[in-house]
């Protein structure tokens, strides 16, 4: 079987294996004699699905007992309302930071509800290239960060105790790509399709005591205490995408846990950052200090180098590497389940290609 390396952004590459065992299993689920996409979402078996995929993403990371997962649908997008119509109406400002297209976005969303937003920092005015400074306010209802950003290619290095002020973060792009303390956090939310699993399924873990806070007046499909009161299935879920998490999950246990994913994630970006601070020819979008692990943003000396570079890409199995329409460049998304062999084969072809071009 031919596969070659996916660089994109999102949907992204998936473990080989769990590709595998979902093949294996697709026709007949562990000897139910149907596909689990054909089962019934009230069945025991899917049900004891829902439980083991919820205990293992809140064992890997050691979310305690006081947090539960949420299994829902809408990606993050669907999640920047939610956010904002459960946790953004019990007083104080909805604190976000503006650090690149999606945060911007989930300010919008909040504004639209009527929720007291307040930008309390931004990196706007330099083309979102590095995470900037902040303070928030001691009584917020909320700060909203956003750990990763696909775009342009920049990441949270550290996250901030933010004492009682719930800490809510979008990690779309950077779910458990390396180790962080879960009990920053009141809410973490993630579309599975960058770095968790296929697209199609949204996780959020929340503090329980955050649940009380879930007013009745808002929209049942977005509402966070019916569907922890539900064990996430108040609805038909994405019961494939559930699967597929679990798998990804699974995998990442079997690598030796976040641990060990994020010390190969690290030798990865290495990798490829040592080769842009290398060279004159290819100039990295993100800041030192802000670079992502999860996504590498760079340019070429012109547009027409980069059309040409996407396009010999492809040609040496390389795929995925044109950069967001909305600022062009180049962009190689090296998530979890991204092998090593497929950064140093980037790597190479970006050496041939500055020799025949630079």
């Amino acid at each position: 079987m031919a596969r070659i390396f996916n660089f994109s952004a999102g949907p992204a590459t998936l473990p080989f294996s769990v590709i595998q065992q979902i093949q294996e299993e697709m026709a007949d689920y562990r000897g139910e004699g149907m596909s689990l996409i054909e089962m019934s979402h009230r069945s025991k078996t899917f049900d004891a699905l829902t439980v083991e995929a919820e205990a293992r993403i809140r064992r890997l990371m050691g979310f305690s007992d006081d947090y539960q997962t949420l299994f829902l649908q809408g990606g993050a997008t669907g999640q920047f309302a939610a956010v904002a119509l459960n946790l953004g109406r019990s007083g104080g400002t909805a604190d976000y930071v503006d650090t690149g297209s999606w945060s911007a976005k989930a300010i919008k969303e909040a504004d639209k509800l009527n929720v007291p937003v307040r930008t309390i920092a931004s990196s706007k005015e330099t083309t979102y290239n590095h995470i900037p400074k902040f303070e928030w306010a001691d009584d917020a209802s909320y700060l909203h960060i956003t750990s990763n950003n696909t775009i342009y290619g920049t990441q949270f290095q550290d996250f901030p105790d933010t004492g009682n002020v719930p800490l809510v973060a979008d990690m779309s792009s950077d779910f458990y790509c390396k180790r962080f303390d879960p009990n920053k956090f009141a809410l973490v939310y993630a579309g599975a399709q960058k770095n968790a699993g296929p697209s199609g399924v949204t996780m959020v873990i929340i503090r329980k005591d955050l649940l009380e806070r879930c007013k009745d007046d808002i929209p049942t499909i977005l509402n966070y205490k019916i569907y922890a009161e539900k064990n996430s299935l108040y609805n038909t879920p994405n019961t494939f995408g559930i699967y597929g998490v679990n798998l990804v999950m699974k995998w990442i246990e079997d690598q030796g846990g976040v641990d060990a994913v994020e010390k190969n994630n690290r030798d990865k970006a290495g990798i490829l950052y040592d080769k842009l601070d290398s060279s004159d020819f290819f100039t990295p979008h993100a800041t030192e200090d802000s670079r992502s692990l999860m996504n590498v943003t760079w340019r070429l000396p012109n547009e027409d180098l980069e059309k040409a570079f996407i396009a010999e890409a492809l040609k040496h199995d390389l795929s995925g590497l044109k950069g967001h329409r909305s600022v062009g460049g180049i962009r190689a998304s090296i998530y979890n389940a991204m092998p090593k062999e497929g950064v140093e084969a980037l790597v190479d072809f970006m050496g041939e290609f500055e020799r025949k071009n630079g």
